[in-house]
């Protein structure tokens, strides 16, 4: 079995849970498209480039398969002709589904390739199936390496950014019940894992399409709330000595409640917050739920509460109707704002995205020259904010030790969530006695910045 995962975190968790289906049914995974009987690629397809990678990794799939199965966001889109893109474009695709649709997948699996289960054998990875290193016992196949994990708490949103179509893929928003999020992170902190990332379309709105319901787990009530969910999270990671990372998280008031847990140290003082743009004006034109003032109260409140925390958010520089003074206010945002981790799209028109229809498109150039100019003033915010960091001693969760850790390696702080954020480069240990450990924590002093890392001295 072929198997191919593209897109977000989320996406990646739902390649985890059918992976994890096809090792307890037994079937193998291949490393290459040849030696598989069958390959499954899970799809994104929020931006045209992303749509673009989807399709060409279908194509090559195809051409060196020819049994492909294909899943995810860009499996829910339709083409001009109303009918499904994927199948428009590769008609020989064994079967589409759309994203979070295991039980679709492994239907259509079964029906090309079945495969008789055997309940005593295929309830682990077989040995040589590829999979054992990513099996986390009691958890499942596991895409992330073994020390940190993504944690799905919903799908969907109920918000319409007329930029965005991922409603129309993954749909409203759909809570997961808390006793199934808590039973979750209790499996993955007992396997090990030392940060839990909380992942979905809107964090900050965890619950609100079931009242805030009350759940239980182990026995006590909980609501299905994102403090409470928060609150939860921190004090069981607590005694293992994990992280607990918020990412997606809209800046509503409530927000504010989380700041103290993570001033107690229960929850890492880090937001991933997606505010986009900074006019009020663009933002309406966004349909966003917060405004460009709100959003600088908000953050200064934030800092007055806990004085540690780390700020990362994505902007949209030409959006349709943006004005120079408009542009120029998202800059001097970013300025005031002081976001400690910032990137920015140039505005790219999606199929389906109701902003294609507003009035006066930036032209392309003029959009990728204030990407451009956005990016030089996030790059003096963030250089800064580094340099702030020399001379402090730091905790450090190693990524990566070679030669047994003794030559340096490679880890996060608290500031650096993975892929997105930069990384920690650690240098050789002075005492012979230090070891860095892969998946463990570190004390390390930051010696000096290496543009958007740190370099740090095991101490």
């Amino acid at each position: 079995m072929g198997f191919v995962s593209l897109g977000c975190p989320k996406a990646l968790t739902d390649s985890e849970l059918i992976l994890t289906q096809l090792s307890a049914e037994g079937y193998e995974t291949s490393k290459s498209f040849e030696g598989a009987d069958l390959v499954i690629v899970n799809t994104c397809g929020f931006i045209d480039e992303a749509v673009r990678e989807s399709l060409d990794t279908i194509g090559e799939a195809l051409a060196a398969n020819g049994k492909v199965i294909v899943t995810g966001c860009l499996g829910a889109k339709q083409a001009d002709s109303g009918a499904n893109l994927v199948s428009e474009i590769h008609p020989r695709v064994l079967a589409v589904t759309g994203p979070h649709a295991t039980h679709e997948v492994m239907d259509a699996v079964h029906a090309h390739l079945p495969k008789p289960h055997d309940p005593f054998v295929d309830l682990i990875p077989p040995l040589g199936s590829g999979l054992g290193d990513a099996f986390l016992p009691g958890v499942g196949v596991k895409l992330t390496p073994r020390h940190y994990a993504y944690l799905k708490i919903s799908e969907g949103c109920n918000h319409r950014c007329t930029f965005c179509i991922i409603p129309s893929m993954r749909g409203d928003l759909v809570s997961r019940p808390i006793d199934d999020v808590l039973k979750e992170a209790k499996k993955l902190l007992e396997a090990g894992v030392k940060e839990l990332l909380v992942v979905s379309q809107d964090t900050s709105a965890y619950g609100v399409d079931v009242k805030y319901r009350t759940g239980f787990f182990e026995g006590k009530p909980i609501k299905t709330r994102m403090l409470d969910l928060c609150e939860a999270l921190g004090r069981m990671a607590e005694p293992f000595g994990a992280w607990v990372r918020l990412h997606y998280v809209y800046p509503y008031p409530h927000v504010d409640d989380v700041l103290p847990l993570m001033a107690q140290g229960l929850v890492l003082p880090y937001l991933d917050v997606p505010l986009q743009h900074a006019h009020p004006d663009v933002l309406r034109r966004m349909k966003r739920p917060a405004s460009g003032e709100r959003n600088l109260e908000r953050i200064a409140k934030w800092r007055e509460i806990c004085p540690e925390i780390v700020i990362r958010s994505t902007f949209i520089a030409g959006f349709p109707g943006e004005t120079e003074a408009e542009f120029s206010t998202l800059l001097e945002f970013m300025r005031e704002a002081q976001i400690d981790r910032a990137g920015c799209f140039a505005y790219s028109p999606v199929k389906g995205a109701t902003a294609n229809d507003l009035p006066d498109p930036v032209p392309e150039a003029v959009r990728k020259e204030r990407q451009a100019a956005f990016m030089a003033v996030a790059e003096e915010v963030s250089a800064a904010k580094l340099q702030s960091r020399v001379g402090s001693t730091m905790q450090v969760l190693v990524d990566h030790a070679p030669a047994l850790g003794k030559k340096g390696g490679r880890g996060r702080s608290y500031a650096d969530a993975p892929e997105i954020d930069g990384v920690v480069h650690l240098l050789p240990p002075q005492k012979a006695s230090k070891q860095l450990k892969l998946g463990q924590f570190t004390q390390a002093r930051i010696v000096s910045t290496q543009g958007h890392d740190l370099v740090a001295l095991p101490v």
